[in-house]
């Protein structure tokens, strides 16, 4: 899959990059991206809701009444589950919501939302970009000039680059990660893939 690389202009730059069809070019799978997804939203779950058996409430430990001759309903102690005040039954208790997924799986959620992507003319690939001191508003400038201001963009970069992430932390639409750092739901998530040049050549490369 050839795609041209464009300057921080817009414009055509004449060179172009070979995205792999091994990674970009492959038959989607929705369920491995389902899967993916569902792992790190999980992920992220703190799982810390608690509440208190009635071995954790306050309340005496006698019991109410005596067990026969009342005529009434045979009782334990007040911080019986039935009680206002009691303890609860079958309550939540903490635990992680992750589970595992097989690197394979992961890795095929990954190809299968870049796929996606290219499918949909959606990935843009920019010379890298130079900056000195950080400037969110010539990273806004251009996003504009790739008419792709108002989408909501994942920049990839290839190693962190303390300049442009300070850039683009501030903008709304706009994140950047690195490339051994993106994941599926990044990918699926964004509704623009915008990589830099070095970065489109490392698929390349993996892939040799």
């Amino acid at each position: 899959m050839q795609v041209e690389v464009l300057n921080i202009k817009g414009e055509k730059t004449g060179r172009t990059v070979e995205l792999p069809e091994d990674i970009f070019g492959i038959e989607p799978n929705d369920h491995a991206i389902y899967l993916a997804v569902k792992q790190y939203l999980a992920q992220g779950r703190q799982g810390t809701h608690k509440v208190k058996t009635r071995a954790e409430v306050q309340g005496a430990s006698r019991k109410l009444h005596k067990q026969k001759g009342t005529g009434g309903a045979r009782k334990g102690n007040i911080r019986n589950p039935l009680y206002k005040g009691g303890g609860t039954i079958f309550g939540p208790k903490p635990h992680t919501y992750g589970f595992k997924l097989n690197r394979k799986v992961k890795d095929l959620a990954k190809m299968s939302a870049l796929s996606y992507k290219a499918k949909e003319n959606a990935v843009f690939v920019i010379e890298d970009v130079q900056m000195d001191v950080p400037k969110t508003k010539s990273v806004v400038s251009i996003l504009e000039n790739l008419n792709i201001a108002h989408k909501k963009t994942l920049v990839v970069l290839p190693e962190y680059n303390d300049t442009l992430y300070l850039s683009t932390r501030n903008i709304p639409n706009v994140g950047s990660t690195l490339l051994s750092d993106v994941n599926t739901y990044e990918l699926m998530n964004a509704d623009v893939l915008l990589l830099t040049e070095n970065t489109a050549k490392i698929f390349t490369e993996e892939v040799a």
